[in-house]
């Protein structure tokens, strides 16, 4: 069964999951960028392309998502997916997911206006470009991000079901510590098994996977999931900014009344207003 790691782009979901990657999938708690890759994400083209699946006819590719997950999901064992997707159901009969696939949901939210400055950086666009992005909600390929709203707000269908944990960005960087323990929790009450701590391995993990180390990773090995500069040919660093992101700083005022206007509602209930 799969737990989904949601969110919108460049919201903190690498970081939960590198925690999560180095807690169940190494010996020692020790991070490092081979151990993310037993954590896949969805949709993913190769998954599609196995089964002869067109990506290239959207309507198509997204008639399949559930025959793509029913593929490679192990019924007896929890598996962690990475989305970006907004979880949408067309018209009742291509819902992006299942509870016969899902077991619950992860979902990381960032400050919009600290995800606009990235997200930028990220895809080679101006702030603003990256601002109307966010706002209009269109897909991206495979991917149907909507806009940052509606994909924070359509998780929540899990809510009810006492499915669905909501991590905050910011809470990850404060208080790492007390956050992860929170997931690490959510995730054996879903498997419906005794949670004991490793605590040597925590304490690795949440020393490995501090922003600081993670860039100097980068800059030593590489990151597969960076992008390349269609101007530069040059890869774009994937560990930017991150705790350093402040908008206060960074960011043009009407950008930030523009994304504040868009999303009052959320980031009051977030508290980021």
């Amino acid at each position: 069964m799969f737990i989904w790691l949601a969110s919108y782009p460049k919201s903190g979901n690498t970081l939960v999951r590198s925690m999560l990657s180095a807690y169940f999938f190494s010996k020692d708690g020790n991070y490092n960028f081979q151990l993310i890759k037993n954590i896949k994400q969805f949709p993913h083209g190769g998954l599609f392309l196995k089964m002869g699946i067109d990506i290239n006819n959207h309507n198509e590719a997204v008639k399949n998502y559930i025959k793509v997950q029913e593929s490679f999901n192990k019924k007896n064992s929890t598996q962690f997916l990475k989305t970006h997707s907004f979880l949408f159901n067309l018209n009742k009969n291509f819902p992006f997911t299942n509870f016969d696939n899902t077991l619950g949901v992860i979902y990381v939210v960032r400050d919009p206006r600290n995800i606009v400055t990235s997200f930028s950086k990220f895809r080679s666009l101006t702030v603003e470009q990256t601002a109307d992005f966010m706002i209009s909600g269109t897909g991206d390929g495979l991917v149907w991000t909507n806009n940052w709203s509606v994909n924070y707000h359509s998780w929540k269908l899990f809510k009810e079901y006492k499915r669905y944990l909501l991590v905050k960005y910011e809470d990850l960087i404060t208080k790492p510590d007390k956050t992860f323990l929170n997931i690490l929790e959510f995730i054996h009450k879903l498997n419906k098994t005794n949670f004991e701590l490793d605590k040597k391995k925590f304490e690795n993990v949440i020393k490995t996977t501090s922003f600081e180390n993670m860039q100097n990773l980068e800059k030593e090995k590489g990151f597969s999931e960076s992008w390349v500069d269609e101007k530069t040919g040059k890869k774009i660093p994937f560990f930017y900014l991150g705790p350093k992101n402040n908008w206060k700083k960074n960011l043009d005022v009407k950008v930030v009344k523009k994304l504040e206007k868009a999303f009052k509602k959320e980031m009051e209930e977030l508290g980021y207003l």
